[in-house]
């Protein structure tokens, strides 16, 4: 998407560096868009520049480990404490007036925990894919709703999160294989899902038993650029973003379950939200399958003002299925209480 009437802006304290890009009126109400895993600011141009040209000042900041964003050496400056930490000097540094929080993946944890521990900043949160989880997005908590009959334990003791376990248990060889080819990685990672059955297990069940994201050869294949997606612009400011920053940062996010466990624990009202909350599900999403198992019955019981609609797309829908994605957005910002 060309970069006309979008602006970048960096902010930093004696913490962190956040560098964002917006687009809309400086003073429009605000929208404050959370990249996931491996993303940057610029996978939600599209909802940046649909909502902007509605009056909204739209920000998508690159997250910590990402970018133009500082990248901690310390794998305990990942968790999600911290992360949020990293917004609320954002939303300061942008007026601090109350915003509605949109989170994709890994995202979608710090949006959430937007709305338990300050509600305050809050008119109300967004979340694609990866829904809430009261008591902290954790292993511990994931496990119980993994769904046994596509995962027998004996065969996937933790079903579709597998990788996640990798990472805990060989995060220097994640990143290097993740780095060993950045265009490469990149061009599998960000491809439209296929049509898949639901009752097939996710690729991301085995990467323990493959050795890997990649297996043997520890490099993504060579595949062409799926165009529908990103444009060839984007792609390459995505690549070089990781070129510089490498996947260390990024993979960082998912070692610090009894922190954010321990997060989770302080929220008030034991982290029941009573703001709007609008959450979209990813239909071909296999990893976060939210419609065919049990993963959304916490977010359900936990949330006295939810939303739900279903995207036809995978894991990245903002991009996949961008004019979906503004369509259930902007029908749930209009009924809003002003």
């Amino acid at each position: 998407m060309p970069n006309r009437d979008f602006t970048s802006g960096t902010m930093e304290t004696n913490r962190h560096r956040t560098r964002w890009i917006e687009f809309g009126p400086e003073h429009g109400p605000l929208l404050i868009f959370i990249h996931g895993w491996p993303e940057l600011g610029l996978v939600w141009k599209a909802q940046l520049a649909y909502f902007g040209h509605k009056g909204w000042r739209c920000v998508a900041p690159d997250m910590r480990g990402y970018g133009g964003s500082s990248v901690p050496t310390a794998t305990a400056a990942y968790s999600v404490r911290e992360l949020v930490a990293d917004m609320i000097e954002l939303h300061d540094a942008l007026g601090g007036r109350p915003a509605v929080w949109i989170g994709h993946d890994w995202g979608s944890a710090v949006a959430w925990s937007m709305a338990s521990h300050h509600a305050e900043r809050c008119r109300g949160v967004v979340n694609l894919c990866i829904p809430y989880f009261s008591r902290g997005l954790a292993l511990p908590n994931l496990l119980p709703l993994v769904d046994r009959h596509l995962y027998p334990g004996d065969k996937y003791p933790v079903g579709q999160w597998d990788y996640w376990l990798f990472y805990r248990e060989h995060f220097q060889r994640a990143s290097e294989d993740f780095e060993s080819d950045v265009e490469a990685t990149l061009k599998l990672l960000y491809r439209s899902a296929p049509i898949v059955s639901p009752s097939e297990p996710a690729f991301s069940a085995k990467i323990r038993g493959m050795g890997g994201w990649f297996g043997a050869a520890r490099r993504a294949p060579s595949l062409p650029r799926d165009e529908g997606l990103l444009d060839q612009s984007d792609f390459d400011a995505l690549a070089e973003a990781f070129r510089t920053t490498g996947f260390r940062g990024a993979n960082a996010w998912y070692m610090n379950d009894a922190a954010n466990l321990a997060f989770a624990a302080e929220a008030l009202n034991f982290g029941r939200l009573t703001l709007p909350v609008l959450f979209l599900h990813a239909a071909r999403d296999g990893v976060c399958d939210t419609l065919h198992g049990r993963l959304a019955e916490p977010m359900r019981e936990d949330c006295e003002s939810l939303t739900e609609v279903a995207i036809d797309a995978g894991h990245e829908l903002m991009l996949e299925r961008p004019d979906d994605v503004n369509e259930a957005l902007f029908g749930w910002l209009t009924k809003l209480p002003h």
